[in-house]
């Protein structure tokens, strides 16, 4: 079976999830699960890129049990990500750095 990626989504809905630093221990998971129709996220974090600022890291999975620490999946600043994602799942996100940051992720499907 081969997993399809496109470029036209239907953006469904979207939330900002504040993330902290990974040295506060604080690992954000999103306030909602995805959707029932939810089959991709784009997520993207903006700022300016600095040596305690340089991107955020992430992990996505089962709604009670996903956490992301600093061996997580990390995308940088200002970079657009669309990841595979199962209805009912939540993303867990840390700052890669030591500033805390907010993320921005949108739910997608065809």
């Amino acid at each position: 079976m081969s997993i399809v990626q496109h470029d036209a989504y239907v953006f469904k809905t979207t939330q900002n999830v504040a993330y902290a630093t990974a040295s506060s221990g604080a690992f954000t998971t999103s306030t909602t699960a995805f959707g029932s129709q939810t089959r991709w996220i784009q997520i993207c974090a903006t700022g300016l890129v600095t040596a305690t600022n340089d991107g955020f890291r992430f992990r996505v999975g089962e709604a009670a049990t996903v956490t992301a620490d600093g061996t997580a999946t990390l995308v940088p600043l200002n970079w657009v990500q669309t990841v595979k994602v199962n209805p009912g799942q939540r993303l867990a996100v840390v700052s890669n750095g030591a500033v805390t940051g907010s993320l921005n992720i949108s739910e997608l499907t065809d």
